[in-house]
């Protein structure tokens, strides 16, 4: 009897260990993710040694083929509805677009960035004098001390390879005190297909495709077709690090696809102090802004 007792307790311990690892599982898919903040590129507002709380619902959960991610296969990602779209000013966790290299757009289900968006689908953006810019809208993007540092600065201040921006090219000459306007595209917009919106656009394009472009004078070849237009089939964003001086985001690599983006971070859960390792309190639970 008492064995029959303790058989029992251990099955029902086995069986409530299994559900409680299920439930787990499906709160990381479905309801929240944590990050580590690994470097000073989102300084002020978030720090190395940051983590955050990133509630999936709020722009929907993604499905998509697990083990093909971890195999660093390409796969389709679907979103869930969330209860709210992306808003300009949101600090986005993302799969970072370029794992490999900047030439192409892959998914690499562990390797993670968080940035501020600037730019939503639709969106024309722009950086005069360090500022972000943003045709239509007059309220502030991104952390303004940093863009006004930048724009105080000369082109020989900055460190090696930081002024030079996206998308590296001889006629559209960028720099991080002077971009664009780079019309951001969403599921529909239709953009015209010359030698700049070949150079702009290829990456997306080729990535929406799974095709090669060619851009020779103002023809556009899409595998062996050309074209003189194109209408998107996704969305996509501009974000950046609030700390402009040391961040790699879209002024350098480019656009973000929509469908990448694991959620917006609302919270640091908690804090470590990358120094001494200590838990800094006054920064548990504090509301990112």
């Amino acid at each position: 009897m008492r064995m029959k007792r303790c058989s029992d307790i251990l099955l029902n311990l086995g069986f409530a260990t299994v559900c409680l690892f299920l439930l787990w599982i499906l709160a990381q898919v479905f309801v929240f993710a944590s990050f580590r903040i690994p470097s000073d590129s989102m300084s002020p507002e978030l720090r190395e040694g940051d983590f955050v709380l990133v509630w999936k619902p709020v722009v929907g959960a993604r499905l998509f083929n697990l083990n093909k991610s971890l195999n660093l296969e390409q796969t389709e990602i679907y979103r869930l509805p969330g209860f709210r779209k992306i808003r300009r000013n949101d600090v986005l966790v993302f799969n970072f677009p370029h794992p490999n290299d900047w030439s192409r757009i892959e998914m690499h289900i562990m390797k993670y960035y968080i940035k501020r968006c600037i730019g939503l689908p639709g969106d024309t953006v722009s950086i005069r004098k360090g500022m972000f810019k943003v045709e239509g809208v007059d309220m502030p993007l991104g952390d303004v001390a940093s863009q006004k540092r930048i724009g105080l600065m000369h082109a020989e201040d900055f460190p090696e390879g930081v002024y030079c921006c996206f998308p590296y090219d001889s006629l559209v000459d960028w720099n991080i005190k002077e971009f664009g306007p780079l019309f951001v595209p969403g599921e529909g917009d239709v953009v015209k297909m010359d030698r700049t919106g070949g150079v702009l656009y290829r990456k997306l394009i080729e990535w929406e495709q799974g095709g090669k472009m060619q851009v020779k004078g103002d023809t556009v070849l899409l595998d062996d077709s050309m074209i003189t237009s194109y209408r998107f089939c996704k969305n996509y964003y501009f974000v950046a690090g609030d700390r402009g001086e040391n961040s790699q985001d879209s002024r350098y690599w480019g656009l973000l696809p929509e469908e990448y983006i694991v959620g917006v971070a609302s919270r640091i859960w908690k804090s470590v102090d990358s120094y001494t390792g200590d838990i800094c309190w006054d920064r548990v639970w504090k509301k990112i802004e």
